[in-house]
């Protein structure tokens, strides 16, 4: 082998060391204690679709306007007993939900889900919040109709979806404030409990700790 193309191999083994270690840092979560977070609340949300025929009409109302309705929504970890825990909004005892909502026209996952954390956990719901690290998306939901449940995958029969939900990994920094509508909760559950519990949970919620699986947990201490 001549001496450029043992330069070239070198520099090959290197690029693949470092892709490979940035793929298995990729893959590692860093869980900070919820001691080291505030949480808070202000003034109250108005919440939209009291009851399901209300949800449909206004599903059907957007679809017409501007088609497919995307969605975008936040899984934030934390540790406590040494344990990963989600944190899940509450509303009404009974609906949980994670943090997040619909995109505008145009706007990206990305900035749409900033958007949603500061509407839904910031003290100011104008802005963004600073420390969120959005990560990869873990999980694609599709709702074929109006009135059906929704599906981790598109049925081949389906050629007009209504919406599309995407769950995103979002790291959290050591500090951050956490300030809610004070008519929902900001609760932090573990992810034994939530585990294949569809009927507390719901069927997206509840599959969360599968879609973690494949990355491993740094319980951080400070």
């Amino acid at each position: 082998m001549g001496e450029e193309a043992r330069v070239l191999d070198i520099e090959s083994r290197e690029e693949n060391r470092t892709r490979r270690d940035h793929l298995i840092d990729e893959s590692v979560v860093d869980l900070y204690p919820l001691s080291s977070y505030y949480f808070g609340s202000r003034d109250a949300l108005r919440v939209k679709d009291e009851i399901i025929s209300d949800r449909v009409i206004r599903l059907k109302s957007n679809y017409a306007a501007h088609g497919l309705r995307t969605c975008v929504e936040a899984v934030l970890l934390v540790e406590l007993f040494k344990h990963p825990h989600v944190l899940l909004l509450q509303f009404r005892n009974s609906i949980f939900k994670l943090p997040g909502g619909r995109l505008r026209p145009g706007e990206s996952d990305i900035e749409g889900l900033k958007r949603k954390l500061a509407s839904k956990v910031s003290i100011n719901e104008n802005v963004c919040v600073p420390g969120f690290e959005v990560g990869e998306c873990i999980g694609i939901w599709w709702r074929p109709n109006f009135e059906t449940l929704m599906f981790p995958f598109l049925p081949p029969n389906v050629k007009h979806p209504k919406e599309c939900t995407k769950l995103f990994l979002v790291r959290l920094p050591l500090n951050q404030q956490f300030v809610v509508p004070k008519n929902f909760k900001l609760l932090a559950v573990p992810l034994c409990q939530i585990h294949e519990n569809e009927k507390t949970y719901g069927p997206i919620i509840s599959q969360i700790p599968k879609l973690l699986s494949k990355f491993s947990f740094n319980m951080m201490e400070i």
